[in-house]
């Protein structure tokens, strides 16, 4: 049997072992902590900075404070646009509990369009829950005191105050100041990324055009927050800058008096202070109420506007315009006078009929022969034949020179987005859209305000204004005065030194005096200077509609209604010292000295002599439904029949 020898414990040998392994896992050890404390010298020293304004990064939100809108005042400081207390209803759906039950409850307090329903499930769906979504922008007051007394039902249901743009007056300045609506995707490519954080947006008016000082600047608020993003405190504030507030040339009492003077009629009107190209008031009738805009139009009410044939939606004196008709007749008289092709005490024999040389068909007069006239007597009788010989023998290259002088064919500076330029009769603008020459017949009928003109409303108020002023072509405006904020002094608008007309007095004179005589003369709008506590100079005007064939006449009463001629007037007053230039037209008016001349007197008497306009049986100030009987018979009856010509 084999004997296993007995194996012999080294004390010595382990010992020394033991004190290897020892060193080992000491210096194991100190690399570890030498490794640990380099890490945290490197985070507490060397990236001290860094990490600690990410800290402060994850600790402190900037949360945007949107500021107030701009004020929009009218001359005499009454406020024409506003911001007022509104209130938008919040919910926070992680403390809210189930959306269709929570939906379900708030139905029975707040009135909730299907579109708010719709908006509130999409944000929901992508937005964290602790995030408030608004369920409905415009709380009304008493839903928010009903929601007061049942506010203990719903957690994470807020009503909140914001400031909401309100227009004090309605239809009346809604071609003017225009409304703002919801900032969408296409405002924030236009105005820049951080556009997002206001709510409304400038659409129409002065809103569009003055947008970018109308909104002011956004402002912060620096808001502690936990780990999960709550608010905990708020620890710093960088105030919002507030809009710049606008002052407006006009008078909210001439642009009521001007609604009034329509009396139900559809059409437009420019009211201008001669002296400065300030616009004193502006209407395009009928209109539609702003306030509809702000928080988005419902569908109804859209549809009631875009389906209106009388159009309410659309800028009259902005976007609009057409042929001048005899309106433009002072302007080809000056031209006239100023080109050297006659003076003013030259006459000619008016016919009735105009003939080019070598045509047989002829150019017939409304007025009939009126034999011997000069330029005074064509303008104050409205002397077409006058009219077509000059034109004629100026040519259409001339003739459209000195129309574009006079301010025709170019925008008038006034401060809206989209001013029609019009059309000055020319061979260059025909040549670019008809493969057809040009007619001589074209330069003739372009004498008396006829055939391819455009002229818009402002373009006949500027260029009046000039004739009033003594030839200053002034720029039209709409703000004369900005500031920022409201202990602030006012800024006026500057607009430079206007162009010139006519280098002449004598012949500016005698067109004034022929727009004198107009009124006060043997004219074709006497009935204006009945009663008439001051001179007035004007020019009435008709435009065709509705073109006659062969020699026969068209008298526009025999026309259907939407088939009759725009009636025109322009003019001024008081004729020696003017402080009111208007351009005013009717739509389907038929004759300027019916209708157009008769608006013109009551807004001159509002101005002049403070007297508002009497309302109508029926009518009410907003002047938005449709004409009652028919108008044009009620003016022409109170009109001069035997002066209905131009």
């Amino acid at each position: 049997m084999i004997r296993h020898a007995r194996r012999l414990r080294n004390p010595k040998a382990e010992a020394a072992q033991f004190r290897v392994r020892a060193l080992l896992g000491f210096i194991a050890v100190v690399l570890a902590l030498g490794g640990l404390a380099a890490w945290y010298f490197r985070l507490q020293v060397l990236q001290y900075s860094d990490y600690a304004r990410q800290s402060e990064a994850n600790r402190i939100k900037l949360r945007p404070v949107v500021p107030g809108r701009g004020l929009i005042y009218d001359r005499q400081g009454r406020i024409v646009a506003d911001n007022v207390p509104a209130y938008r209803l919040e919910v926070t759906p992680e403390d809210a509990g189930d959306t269709e039950t929570l939906i379900d409850g708030l139905s029975r307090i707040f009135a909730l369009a299907p579109a708010d329903i719709a908006r509130f499930r999409e944000q929901r769906r992508v937005n964290r829950g602790f995030r408030p979504i608004t369920l409905k922008l415009r709380v009304e007051e008493h839903e928010a005191a009903r929601f007061a007394v049942d506010r203990w039902r719903f957690p994470g249901v807020e009503v909140v105050p914001y400031l909401n743009r309100r227009y004090p007056y309605g239809q009346l300045f809604a071609h003017v100041v225009g409304y703002v609506g919801r900032t969408d995707e296409d405002d924030v490519a236009r105005y820049g990324r951080d556009h997002v954080l206001f709510p409304h947006t400038g659409r129409t008016g002065l809103e569009r055009s003055y947008e970018d000082v109308l909104r002011g600047a956004i402002g912060y608020e620096q808001v502690e927050t936990n780990v999960e993003g709550r608010e905990l405190d708020t620890v710093g504030r960088q105030p919002a800058t507030a809009g710049t507030d606008l002052r407006l040339s006009i008078d909210v009492h001439l642009q009521q008096a001007m609604v009034r003077a329509f009396a139900g009629l559809h059409g437009s009107a420019v009211a201008v202070d001669p002296a400065s190209g300030e616009v004193l008031g502006m209407v395009s009738l009928p209109s539609f109420d702003a306030n509809l805009f702000v928080n988005g139009i419902s569908h109804a009410d859209y549809r009631r506007l875009m389906d209106d044939p009388a159009k309410p939606l659309f800028n009259r004196n902005v976007l609009g315009g057409g042929p001048p008709g005899s309106t433009i007749k002072p302007f080809v008289a000056l031209a006239g006078v100023d080109s050297g092709m006659r003076r003013p005490e030259d006459t000619v024999f008016s016919t009735g009929e105009f003939f080019i040389p070598g045509q047989s068909r002829g150019y017939r007069d409304a007025a009939g022969g009126a034999g011997r006239v000069d330029m005074r007597d064509s303008i104050s009788r409205s002397i077409n034949f006058y009219y077509y010989k000059l034109a004629y023998e100026m040519g259409i290259a001339r003739f459209a020179e000195y129309m574009g002088r006079y301010g025709f064919g170019q925008p008038t500076g006034i401060d809206l987005v989209g001013e029609n330029a019009g059309v000055v009769p020319s061979p260059q603008w025909k040549a670019g859209r008809s493969p057809e020459p040009w007619y001589p017949g074209e330069t003739v009928i372009a004498g008396i305000g006829q055939g391819y003109w455009i002229a818009t409303a402002l373009q006949l108020a500027r260029g009046t204004a000039a004739i009033a002023n003594g030839g200053e072509l002034h720029p039209l405006r709409l703000v004369s005065g900005m500031r920022e904020g409201y202990d602030q002094p006012w800024r006026a608008a500057d607009t430079g030194s206007p162009p010139r007309i006519t280098d002449s007095p004598d012949h500016l004179r005698a067109v004034q005096e022929g727009m004198v005589a107009t009124i006060h003369g043997r004219g074709t709008a006497t009935a204006l200077a009945r009663g008439a506590e001051y001179t007035m100079a004007g020019k009435t005007g008709t435009a065709q509609r509705v073109g006659r064939r062969g020699n026969a006449r068209t008298d526009p009463r025999s026309l259907p209604y939407h088939l009759r001629h725009q009636a025109l007037f322009v003019g001024y007053a008081p004729a020696d010292a003017p402080t009111i230039a208007v351009a005013v037209v009717v739509e389907h008016g038929g004759y300027g000295g019916v209708t157009a001349a008769p608006i013109a007197r009551r807004i001159f008497d509002a101005w002049i002599l403070g007297t508002m306009p009497e309302l109508e049986e029926g009518e009410t100030e907003a002047v938005a439904a449709r004409p009652h009987g028919d108008p044009v018979a009620r003016a022409r009856d109170a009109a001069q029949a035997g002066h209905a010509g131009a």
